[in-house]
């Protein structure tokens, strides 16, 4: 007979090996027991390593988190580029009332137009061959006398008043 073994014929399989499947039920029981105290003992040894391992592990986790959160843009960025027309007279004239009126000199009025082209004190003091710390004299002068505060403020005043161009 090759079908399926019944019952009886396990128990009597059972019955013949009991005392080597004990031993080797026993033996798995004791290697197990050996185990388990083996890594209770490196854990308790190397527990203050395992705790900071573990910090270690959770902090280096946040960290990373954080700096992907924070690095995010919360903003997206559109930049629009539109044409802007300015409508330029072909001939310019200066005001000379209104450039008596604020008392430029000639060399604070050419300092002031060169202002206006989006040069710097250096680019200025260059391109008239005088130093710069004389640059910044006349840059003073021409806010002083146009009452203004910032350059910009000076070049708007003065092209509403038709001092430059």
């Amino acid at each position: 007979m090759t079908g399926k073994p019944n019952v009886h014929t396990v128990l009597k399989w059972f019955a013949r090996h009991r005392s080597t499947i004990l031993y080797t039920v026993l033996l798995a029981i004791l290697l197990f027991l050996i185990r388990w105290l083996e890594l209770r003992f490196i854990v308790l040894n190397y527990a203050l390593e395992f705790y900071i391992g573990g910090v270690a592990i959770l902090f280096t986790a946040l960290g990373i988190w954080l700096a992907l959160k924070l690095s995010r843009p919360k903003i997206n960025t559109v930049v629009v580029e539109k044409e802007i027309y300015l409508h330029r007279s072909p001939e310019f004239t200066i005001n000379e009332k209104e450039l008596e009126k604020t008392g430029l000199s000639s060399r604070e009025l050419e300092v002031l137009q060169l202002m206006a082209e989006g040069l710097s004190n250096q680019e200025i003091a260059a391109k008239l061959f005088v130093s710069l710390s004389t640059i910044k004299t006349h840059s003073s002068k021409v806010l002083e006398k146009m009452d203004v505060r910032r350059r910009t403020q000076a070049i708007d005043k003065a092209k509403k008043l038709n001092i430059i161009p």
